[in-house]
């Protein structure tokens, strides 16, 4: 096990929340501080205020990853006067690393909308907005008889190969290849200048153009010779789905009344605002967490009974209500999910990937809200 520093724990991240997932505008990323210091332990949180702060202090904490950006409006100046500017100096001070992951971790598979649609016992879910499509693309590469197997075994090890439930997905068809190596060449097969002819393997896989680098990187390594030859191609059949927001069936129909009791109780919520008749029958709902209120029209041509999400103001709560849509509000707060969420499957990647840190949820609440 070895300590990692602040890059190694980005890198964790971005194994399944690239920032490339992220919105336009969206000021991800390292907020304060430095990645190149070694980091023992990692505090997630909802929000970045002086109590969190206080607590990562108070638990040895040196790196928080914080779903809300802690410089969501830009400093124009670093006034240590004001709030802004007090929370950057606790941070600095106190060498704490600052780093956010919002809408990328929103849309990432296993992110916060696959967490809330998780927590609402969603089924058979789908994304509700898409905002990106990792298209699928084909590898085919040539290979002697002799190393097929390393290569093959190598390139499904990347991710090459994922066809739905299926995996090690390859084909492969024998053949003759020839070529003359040139008088700069240190052949595997023959000599310099030299026809030659050998007995390959060509094999076919599909794979995510996201993992593309890491599927080459693989297939060289494990290739004997000094210049592969391999083709590309874009796939034509629909790559994967990444978006905001999640729709999918209840596990059994109930009113609106009862999921709403359902949605208090699973996002821990005191109270929430509906619209809608109590008694009508839910059998479809859409979440998107944070403020998606713009999207109900989305939600309603996705088939939704009902659509949960933060921050609905009045006039878009009518217009639902006319669509035929209701609206279930539980505040934006619920998006604290991702706390406890995102902290299991971080120490997961880092115990398989021999990291020794801890990644812990913070035990305080950033709701602005008071429920009298």
């Amino acid at each position: 096990m070895k300590q990692p520093n602040g890059h190694q724990i980005v890198g964790l991240l971005e194994q399944f929340s690239p920032k490339s997932l992220a919105m336009e505008g969206d000021p991800i990323g390292l907020q304060s501080g430095a990645l190149n210091r070694k980091v023992s332990k990692v505090l997630t949180t909802l929000d970045v205020t002086h109590e969190v702060v206080d607590e990562a202090i108070e638990k040895g904490a040196n790196f928080i990853i914080a779903h809300h950006p802690m410089l969501f409006r830009p400093l124009k100046s670093i006034n240590l006067e004001t709030n802004a500017g007090k929370l950057l100096e606790k941070c600095i001070k106190n060498d704490i690393t600052v780093y956010a992951a919002h809408t990328n971790l929103d849309v990432a598979k296993g992110g916060v909308n696959d967490m809330l649609a998780e927590a609402l016992d969603l089924k058979e879910t789908e994304v509700l907005v898409k905002t990106y499509e990792d298209e699928y693309k084909k590898l085919i590469v040539f290979v002697p008889e002799s190393h097929a197997e390393e290569v093959r075994t190598a390139i499904t090890a990347a991710g090459a190969g994922r066809i739905g439930d299926y995996s090690d997905c390859t084909f492969t068809s024998n053949g003759t290849g020839r070529f003359t190596p040139g008088a700069e060449s240190n052949p595997f097969l023959g000599e310099q200048g030299k026809p030659e002819m050998a007995a390959e393997v060509k094999i076919e896989s599909i794979f995510l153009s996201s993992i593309e680098r890491e599927v080459i990187r693989a297939m060289r390594s494990a290739h004997p010779y000094e210049e592969p030859a391999y083709d590309m191609f874009t796939e034509s059949l629909p790559g994967e789905k990444y978006g905001l927001g999640r729709v999918g069936k209840l596990s059994a129909p109930m009113t609106l009344r009862n999921f709403g009791e359902v949605v208090k109780r699973q996002l821990g919520v005191p109270a929430l605002r509906m619209t809608g008749d109590p008694e009508k029958i839910i059998k479809k709902a859409a979440v998107l967490g944070g403020m998606g209120s713009k999207y109900y029209q989305t939600a309603k041509f996705a088939g939704a009974d009902v659509y949960v999400t933060g921050d609905v103001d009045f006039h878009t709560a009518q217009d639902a209500e006319a669509a035929g849509i209701s609206i279930i509000d539980p505040g934006h707060h619920v998006e604290e999910i991702m706390k406890t969420g995102l902290a299991s499957e971080l120490n997961v990647r880092a115990e398989k990937d021999g990291l020794e840190v801890k990644f812990i949820a913070s035990d305080l609440s950033t709701e602005p809200f008071k429920f009298i």
